[in-house]
Order: structure tokens, then C-alpha cells, then sequence
């Protein structure tokens, strides 16, 4: 078996809005290295300061190297029936496919990652970290967060792994038996994050969330009655997790993920949570009416919700909000008028004194948004050590993302803080998760903040 050997370096940490700044790739026989590809790669957007002080890789030095596209036949030449190793091989293979697919390319390759491979056979590390598991291993590395160097790192990684690994481990194409993927809940934490499940390509068949990963974990590969989950787990070849110490924090990139890359057991289960959706119809006086009703496998609701007294008072606050009548939302079963325009705060559309054009347009408005009560706003949650805490950041009434940011730098002032929160996508579904969270208790506090500076206490 031929491997690849690859690291590269990016302009941030999603393949699908970032970009390649670098790649390596060391061409490995099972034995001994035997070729080698290197080179800087013009990302076609500008790196940002964090990343330049990470890899040294600034505008300068891209700014006459060859563009993706220039090297993407190499790279493919140079993969070709070869299994593709990396430490947190996702990573790198994740940035590649997006490469690719955005040249209109699906590129596809098996891959081995050296943090599972090292998990197996070197159990009980404080950390597998490339740069920590070398130092305690004693491989050196004299290029740190640049592709060559850590590409390198990783080749004399895998060959001590592969020294390491038992031949009763190996099956006859020199892959391990499925039953070290098992072996691997072993090490996950006892902690609250996100978890990722893999098959044997490398691709990302299902994620989830909770406050004790290893737990979660377990019940999904104890599940042998559902056939939906023994598939899966059959299918199951490697686990990661993400810790992001708030439970909030962990709906959040688990809605985000399960949106932006769609796992296939996703799909397959994704009325689990939210049973309950809110639909619209017209009537035959040209009224819009809503309804809660339970999720309808071939129509899309507008919201989604957890319990049908969940969905009943988001109708009541956009009743208040909007003067909707609780007539034609469902709220109110009667043949007469609803009881809210007895108490003039409903403009008659259930008896037709309103006209429905108008009835319509505020329906429009109150389906298009899930308002928070206040415009900006910082939630601030345990984080994923005793050093740091969560932030969920609001501005404009608009979900702007999450992020971590040390206890120390507490007092820093809300323009700074977008070095600590990631970007991510405004939506209804995350609108939704953050109230709920807000009214159950799970956010500590929603603390409003002033353009230069915010309050902690």
C-alpha cells in the first residue's frame, strides 16, 4: 500500500469559507519516502493577522505563487491510488474536497489520521497535539505550523506507528480491524461538546451533541434494536469530538454543522429533536393560516420545536408582536370572532373585517423573523477549561456566532472581540436555539453591550 502524506496551511478553519495557503505532500512506499511536493499557494483573499502570526505565511509570500487551480492536476496525480495520512487528517482532506468541488472536481481518496492511529497505540497522552505528541515522542520538527515542516513531523509520526502496530492488528490490505474504531470511545471525555462520526472513506455520516460525549457515545454503539443505528454503527469507522464546555455553544455547532455538511444519518434522523413544526396555508378568503402540527416528513415547516407547548407560545408572542389573530393561528377554536379581537388587539381578519393583503403582509413579517428582546447582546458560558469562558455574540438583532475568550481578557472592548468569535450563519433554526436557551436557564446571561465597550457584570 502507497501513502500520501499531507499538511497544508489555510487562511482559517472552514474549508468551505477559507482558503489553502500551503501544502506538502511526502510520497511514502510502507517503507521509506519516495517523492516529495511543496509549495506556497496564492489563496486569492487576504490572511488574517492571527493566522500570519501562526504560520508566518503572509500576503507577500503568496502573492506570486500558483493559484489552486494552477496545482490541483499535481495534486491529483500525486494522490492517485495512494491512501492519504494526516495528523487530523479531516482537516486537511476536508480542505482539499472543497478545493476540488469548487473547481467542479470530486475528489475522493481513503484516508488514515495519526491522532486515532496514535490514540490506539500510544493510549493515556496528556495531549495529541502534532507538536506536543513529538516533543514527548522526540521528533523533531524544524518547521512548526508550515506545511513542509509539520508534513515531515507527521512522516516520522506514522512510521512509529506503524513500527508500533501489532501484525495480528493489521488485516491483509494493512488497514486495522474495525475494532479498534471501538477502542476509541476509551478515550473521549466525560465532557460537553460535539462529536463526528466517519466511515472508512473518511467521510462525516453523523454528528451530535451533549454534555457527556463518552456517555452518548456508548448509547449509540450499545444500540442494537434500531436499525437506523446498528446501520450506522456498522458504517462507523472513526470518532472525533470538539469540546465547547457550554451546552449552548454545542446546539450551536451542531446546527451548524449538520447544515453546512449534511451527514448522512443526519438527514435520516433529523425530526428526532424538534417534533412539532409550524406550517401555513391559504384559506378560501385568501387569509394566511397558520398551524402547529406534528413534523410532516414531505412538507418543510417554518419553525421546528420540541414540544407542541414550545411551538404554542412562539404563536402567542407573534400574535402580541405582529396582531395576529388567534383565530386563523390556530390559538382560539371558534366559528365567531377570536377573543383578542373582543379586546380590540385583533383587526378582524377571522370574521373578514380586516383585508387580507394587509392580514398577510404582518404574517410575512412574523414568519420571516424570530426576534430576540434585546438587539445586542453577548451570552457568556463555561468554557472549555477553567481559563476561558464561552461567548455568544447578537448584534443587530442577528446571530453573529460564538467563540472563546480568556477569563483575563474579560474587559475587552465588543469591536476586539471578533479575534475570539467565529462567524457563523444567521438562520431561524439558531435564533430559536438561543431564546430557548435564554428562557430554560442554559445561558447564563444575555449582557447588552455598547458599541466600544461591553459590561461583565
Amino acid at each position: 500500500m502507497k501513502y500520501a502524506i499531507i499538511d497544508i496551511e489555510t487562511t482559517g478553519l472552514s474549508p468551505k469559507n477559507e482558503k489553502i495557503t500551503e501544502i506538502a505532500v511526502f510520497l511514502h512506499n510502507g517503507h521509506q519516502v519516495v517523492d516529495f511536493f511543496s509549495t506556497l499557494v496564492n489563496p486569492e483573499k487576504k490572511i488574517p493577522y492571527r493566522i500570519v502570526q501562526l504560520t508566518g505565511i503572509n500576503n507577500q509570500m503568496v502573492q506570486d505563487a500558483p493559484k489552486f487551480y494552477e496545482i490541483a492536476k499535481k495534486i491529483i496525480e500525486i494522490t492517485c491510488d495512494n491512501v492519504i495520512v494526516g495528523h487530523n487528517a479531516r482537516f486537511d482532506y476536508g480542505f482539499l474536497r472543497q478545493e476540488f468541488l469548487s473547481l467542479g472536481y470530486d475528489f475522493r481518496r481513503e484516508t488514515i489520521d495519526t491522532v486515532k492511529w496514535a490514540r490506539q497505540l500510544i493510549p493515556g497522552q496528556p495531549s495529541y497535539s502534532l507538536g506536543k505528541l513529538c516533543i514527548r515522542l522526540g521528533i523533531e520538527n524544524k518547521a512548526r505550523h508550515r506545511a513542509t515542516g509539520d508534513a515531515e513531523a507527521t512522516v516520522k509520526l506514522f512510521e512509529l506507528l506503524k513500527s508500533l502496530e501489532p501484525a495480528s492488528a493489521k488485516n491483509k490490505n494493512g488497514r486495522t480491524n474495525n475494532s479498534f474504531n471501538h477502542s476509541l470511545t476509551e478515550n473521549l471525555p466525560h465532557a460537553t461538546g460535539v462529536y463526528y462520526f466517519y466511515n472508512r472513506s473518511g467521510e462525516l455520516i453523523y454528528v451530535g451533541k451533549s454534555v457527556d460525549i463518552h456517555s452518548r457515545v456508548m448509547s449509540h454503539l450499545n444500540n442494537n434494536k434500531d436499525k437506523r443505528a446498528v446501520d450506522m454503527k456498522n458504517n462507523l469507522a472513526e470518532i472525533d469530538y470538539t469540546l465547547t464546555g457550554s451546552e449552548l455553544v454545542a446546539l450551536l455547532l451542531e446546527s451548524a454543522e449538520i447544515k453546512k455538511r449534511q451527514p448522512l444519518y443526519n438527514r435520516a434522523q433529523r425530526r428526532t429533536y424538534f417534533n412539532y413544526g409550524l406550517y401555513s396555508f391559504t384559506d378560501d378568503n385568501g387569509y394566511t393560516n397558520l398551524r402547529l402540527n406534528k413534523i410532516i416528513d414531505e412538507v418543510q415547516p417554518i419553525y421546528t420545536y420540541g414540544s407542541i407547548r414550545e411551538g404554542q407560545e412562539h404563536l402567542y408572542r407573534l400574535c402580541k408582536e405582529f396582531g395576529l389573530c388567534q383565530k386563523l393561528t390556530g390559538l382560539y377554536n371558534t366559528q365567531d370572532a377570536c377573543f383578542h379581537y373582543q379586546i380590540h388587539q385583533c383587526n378582524g381578519a377571522c370574521i373578514g373585517k380586516e383585508v387580507s393583503d394587509d392580514y398577510n403582509q404582518r404574517v410575512k413579517q412574523a414568519i420571516e423573523n424570530y426576534h430576540f428582546d434585546e438587539q445586542n447582546f453577548l451570552i457568556f458560558g463555561k468554557g472549555r477549561n477553567e481559563e476561558e469562558k464561552s461567548i455568544v455574540k447578537v448584534e443587530n438583532g442577528k446571530y453573529i456566532g460564538f467563540g472563546f475568550i480568556p477569563i483575563a481578557l474579560l474587559n475587552t472592548k465588543a469591536y476586539e472581540l471578533e479575534e475570539f468569535v467565529q462567524q457563523q450563519k444567521d438562520n431561524k433554526e439558531v435564533r430559536r436555539i438561543i431564546i430557548t436557551a435564554i428562557k430554560q436557564g442554559k445561558a447564563k446571561k444575555a449582557t447588552p453591550f455598547r458599541e466600544a465597550g461591553f459590561s461583565t457584570t
